[in-house]
């Protein structure tokens, strides 16, 4: 059947180039009477392609194509898609750890007797350094080399792992730290419009180890971000697995406001799709007003989807894309390739209403977007710029229980040396967000160059900082005459890094951090950013305001987020006079005057014409090693064989679990910054005294996302954050439990190994949204180390869900009940009920909860396996063992 659909739908293309093609036809399905495919979402009609194209009658069955060629956009979700992907994306956070993964893979392949190059990638690798970078030094020329110098001082050690692996494993491309953000070089470089193998031309799909990954859904691209354990199973040619979606329609109407950029648009866009649900759907842009939006603004707002919970924000190809291809120095005749291919298959344009089947639609209207932050704790909390002095002045004095600070309202102090509620400590132009937008960036320089032209200044207090995600924005900022007033108000580059966003902010004047925390200063960040959680731009700052970089510049002018900006001056220029907000923002014929210059294709094709790792001489100082392994240190602390292939972490979690104890019981919107270990190391904590046993220095401690490749280290540090409310023990925040039945608070770690000592098995209770945030994979890794069978929560977050599956963990949902009304303090003992085998997708359990009185409740669970294949991952401990036995299993061992 499968060879009866190829040749169904296999055609001849002429795409203009010397090669000759073949594809293999979506709409030929429709002609072939195999379901209405015109009337499929584009996105779906991409991932059609995909399974059309490598279905083979073994893992991929003429019965998947038929069930997504007969989508029903209101359906039942009982069907999984097996989703080849054409390429991969890795950044170096979950990236390094994944090659980690993968050696100690190869190594167990080989000591079974199977070659080396078992496992290695077998699609097309790109590899960027971009989460490594931190702002330790600002504000001055020199910045960008000195913080250069002190990454590769720090992370040597990983890099010079890194320099191995990439010639251990062939097909990887690396971008060494100072390359860029891995998603912009993705959108700017990395997408080739088209992929082709073999002779077949089809469009471009992948995945990526981050969450932001999503963002090539902006260049009609289907991709989005997963953990590296699910990296791991694509790289090695596993499909990944997912149900079928809900495809959610956003029709797009009018445009955009003089003034309204696309920050405001996405903030927006955000609070709107959050409100509507759409977690773990997919989400697809159409209507009229789409091409009213540029490539970058559409990429802006795909890159959130993670904040707004869906799977991707998806935009088709059509002529706004082929136009940002051209800019980005692609070739004519690839362009054109791009679009024969799309319009080929039926995938070039975005619908029409009416021309496609949706899920659900939602109206989008341009026009109503206005200025806006978001904060000061999560993405989707939008506020309008006119409302944020009264809404911040709200949040000082509501109860800490409803989300707020429980202060008297902010008073500010007329000696600037003292830091009053409302400061602003730290403004950052930062993230692939936004710094790949050049009409946000270009905005930006326009308000620092008519700030410093009226005699401005950025307040003393504040940590300013640029760190594009390409040095191609350093290109047309200063070819525009815009770098230089950036650097006069202190907006220097200091990296091309994801530095502040991803919480590499570094530090700030230590008096000034002093004085914050004994006077209990509610201090804030604002950044151009796409998160803002508690905690994860600097331990002193406790609101943080999402912002267009423009913004962001007023607000490094203003020092304080309690203003009024439309009515209030940002301050006092060099004649005396007030100068407000509109005195500074660039009207639409200086934007339009400053790209101009800026959308330049040289640009692109300069900066990117050389190989950046082999001609970089910061890289070449890092030592190369050789061979097929690894050579694992014993006395480094930094890099560890990882220990996921042990027979303890192999072993199905397929079995009832009888007396289990809470790790933690937590409330809603609990986010894998929380669970993960992320920041700075206190010499205090479990993983600083475990360095501090190891002879090393407080100073050399560096952070957890350098060291994620020792799991001795990361498992200490997991469910640490500082801000972290485990309800066990009431009133007080940071990683602490309740050991149970002694009743001792202990550091998490220290009562999952007191736990662990006693034989009992571990539970973690959460509410709604558990999980949001970054594609960590280290925050289902701790979960798994420090014991913990099963997570049960009222929901789950996308990707941690995904990521608790592939190491083995147990993700149960509450059915019909809220954790808040199990009244739980953790005084209480559990048991799951309902895991004996044989086990279906989404079966049906039971929790039994033995209180400290003696009465027993039950509550019902949906065991959150979705698809058979997430089954039989946890029938082998993780994703890892299961890919061991797969491929020991379809290759034949060495004579």
């Amino acid at each position: 059947m499968s060879q009866s659909l190829h040749a169904l739908t296999k055609r001849e293309i002429d795409l203009g180039l010397k090669e000759k093609f073949h594809f293999f036809s979506v709409p030929a399905l429709e002609e072939a009477g195999i379901g209405k495919v015109s009337r499929l979402p584009v996105s779906l009609r991409i991932v059609l392609e995909t399974v059309l194209r490598n279905c083979d009658g073994k893992r991929i069955l003429p019965e998947h194509v038929e069930w997504l060629a007969t989508w029903q956009p209101n359906g039942a979700r009982e069907e999984e898609i097996p989703f080849t992907i054409g390429r991969i994306v890795l950044n170096c956070a979950a990236g390094i750890p994944l090659l980690g993964d993968l050696t100690a893979i190869r190594a167990a392949v080989m000591r079974q007797g199977y070659p080396a190059e078992t496992v290695g990638p077998h699609v097309p690798v790109d590899m960027a350094l971009d989460h490594t970078l931190t702002v330790d030094y600002h504000g001055t020329p020199d910045a960008l080399r000195l913080n250069t110098e002190l990454d590769l001082q720090r992370n040597g050690e990983r890099y010079r792992f890194v320099k191995w692996a990439m010639q251990a494993y062939g097909g990887i491309r690396l971008f060494p730290p100072g390359a860029g953000i891995l998603h912009q070089l993705n959108l700017e470089l990395l997408a080739p419009g088209f992929l082709a193998k073999d002779g077949i031309c089809f469009p471009d799909t992948l995945v990526g180890t981050d969450s932001h990954t999503c963002m090539i859904a902006g260049l009609g691209v289907v991709g989005w971000g997963v953990g590296g354990i699910e990296a791991e199973a694509a790289m090695l040619g596993q499909p990944l697995y997912f149900l079928t979606p809900d495809v959610v329609g956003v029709h797009v109407s009018n445009a955009l406001e003089p003034g309204v950029t696309a920050t405001d648009l996405v903030l927006h866009v955000t609070e709107m799709l959050r409100k509507a649900k759409v977690v773990g759907k997919f989400v697809e842009f159409f209507g009229e007003g789409v091409a009213t939006l540029s490539l970058p603004d559409r990429a802006t707002i795909a890159n959130m989807a993670v904040e707004y919970g869906a799977t991707i924000g998806y935009f088709p190809v059509d002529e706004q894309t082929c136009r940002y291809l051209r800019q980005t120095g692609r070739s004519e005749e690839r362009v054109r390739a791009t679009e024969i291919l799309y319009r080929a298959q039926g995938c070039f344009g975005a619908a029409r209403r009416g021309e496609v089947d949706y899920s659900q639609e939602l109206e989008l209207d341009l026009a109503g977007v206005v200025p806006s932050v978001a904060g000061p704790k999560r993405p989707q909390d939008r506020v309008p710029l006119d409302e944020l002095k009264s809404r911040f002045t709200e949040l000082l004095a509501a109860p800490v229980s409803a989300g707020g600070y429980g202060k008297a309202p902010a008073v500010s102090s007329i000696d600037r040396h003292v830091p009053s509620d409302g400061d602003v400590v730290i403004a950052a132009i930062t993230s692939c967000t936004n710094t790949s937008n050049p009409g946000v960036m270009l905005a930006a320089g326009l308000v620092a160059k008519k700030a410093v032209a009226l005699g401005l200044k950025t307040k003393t207090w504040v940590k300013t900082s640029l760190t594009p995600g390409s040095r191609v924005v350093s290109r047309y900022l200063e070819a525009a005459g815009l770098q230089e007033p950036l650097d006069e108000l202190g907006f220097v580059v200091a990296g091309y890094s994801c530095a502040t966003c991803v919480g590499a902010s570094g530090p700030i004047d230590a008096e000034l951090e002093k004085a914050i925390v004994e006077r209990d200063v509610v201090a804030c960040a604002v950044l151009s950013g796409n998160r803002n959680f508690e905690a994860r731009i600097h331990p002193a700052v406790r609101a943080s305001f999402l912002a267009s970089p423009p913004l962001v510049v007023a607000f490094a002018l203003t020092g304080r987020v309690d203003i009024g900006l439309s009515i209030e001056p940002l301050g006092i220029g060099a004649d005396g006079r007030e100068v407000y907000l509109r005195d500074v923002w660039p009207t639409s014929e200086e934007l339009a005057a400053a790209y101009a210059v800026a959308a330049n294709p040289e640009f692109y094709r300069e900066t990117y014409a050389q190989d950046i790792a082999a001609t970089d001489p910061m890289w070449a100082t890092i030592p190369q090693a050789g061979g097929e392994l690894y050579r694992w240190e014993d006395d480094s602390t930094y890099l560890k064989e990882p220990p996921f292939l042990a027979p303890e972490l192999s072993r199905s979690s397929l079995k009832p679990i009888l007396g289990a104890r809470t790790l933690a019981i937590l409330g809603d919107s609990v986010t894998t910054d929380h669970i993960s270990p992320i920041g700075s190391i206190k010499s205090t904590s479990p993983a600083g005294a475990y360095l501090r046993r190891l002879h090393v220095e407080p100073a050399d401690f560096n952070n957890f996302g350098a060291r994620r490749m020792n799991h001795e280290i990361m498992v200490r540090g997991g469910f640490g954050n500082l801000r972290l409310r485990n309800l066990m023990v009431p009133g007080q925040e940071g990683g602490v439990t309740r050991h149970q039945p002694s009743g001792e608070e202990l550091a998490i770690y220290d009562a999952a190994l007191r736990y662990e000592a006693e034989g009992v098995p571990l539970i973690i209770v959460a509410g709604q949204e558990y999980g949001t945030g970054s594609a960590r994979d280290w925050a289902a890794k701790v979960t798994r180390l420090l014991g913990v069978r099963a997570v049960v929560a009222n929901s789950f977050e996308r990707i941690h869900r995904s990521n608790l599956v592939g190491m083995g963990v147990l993700p149960c949902q509450l059915h019909g009940v809220n954790a808040t009304d199990l009244e739980l303090t953790g005084a209480e003992s559990f048991d799951i009920i309902g895991l004996d085998e044989p086990v279906v997708p989404k079966q049906r359990l039971t929790l039994r909860v033995h209180r400290a009185n003696g009465t027993i409740s039950h509550v019902p669970l949906i065991l959150r396996l979705d698809t058979p294949a997430e089954i039989d991952y946890v029938r082998c401990g993780g994703i890892m063992p299961y890919i061991l036995a797969d491929l020991i299993a379809t290759v034949p061992a060495v004579a």
